[in-house]
């Protein structure tokens, strides 16, 4: 879709156009950006979490667990902390259902800022280590199935190769 189509879709709809992959932000878990699928035919959200450990605090459920925010790489990584929303069985693209915990945190894209449901469950097999599901941007987005990045990369931040 050239940049001309996209504003005309954006003008007609009034909704902005976002690719089937995009990087996002995870602002309140501390995540300043994440390779996310963006996926059509998934209802939910998923996020990459390992090292689950539930705490109670004020009387509330809430998850502490860790994050590896770059695909296929493991050097990197985060620990957040979120109230647990609830816990849903989800079914797996092979078909495997599974209890998860469900967080809620905003996510940002394209400038715009949005509180977002997501499921964590470990994805290091998986291609992306976040999907965006359908509910996380209906009536916010229109998906250009063959396009990626409307959003833009983040810069790269150059490390010396070890010597």
């Amino acid at each position: 879709m050239t940049r001309a189509l996209q504003r005309e879709k954006k003008r007609k709809t009034g909704l902005p156009v976002i690719g089937w992959r995009e990087w996002i932000s995870l602002p309140g878990l501390g995540i300043d950006s994440i390779k996310a699928k963006v996926d059509t035919g998934a209802r939910s959200s998923s996020l990459h979490a390992y090292d689950l450990h539930q705490f109670e605090r004020d009387n509330e459920k809430w998850i502490r667990f860790k994050v590896h925010p770059v695909q296929r790489k493991t050097r990197e990584v985060i620990v957040a902390e979120a109230p647990i929303f609830e816990f849903r069985s989800v079914r797996s693209s092979s078909g495997k259902a599974s209890l998860r915990p469900v967080i809620v945190t905003n996510i940002e894209l394209l400038g715009v800022n949005w509180p977002v449901e997501l499921t964590l469950a470990n994805r290091d097999e998986m291609g992306f280590r976040m999907l965006l599901g359908r509910e996380a941007f209906r009536r916010r987005f229109l998906v250009d199935a063959g396009q990626s990045y409307y959003g833009g990369k983040p810069q790269q931040v150059k490390r010396p190769k070890p010597v």
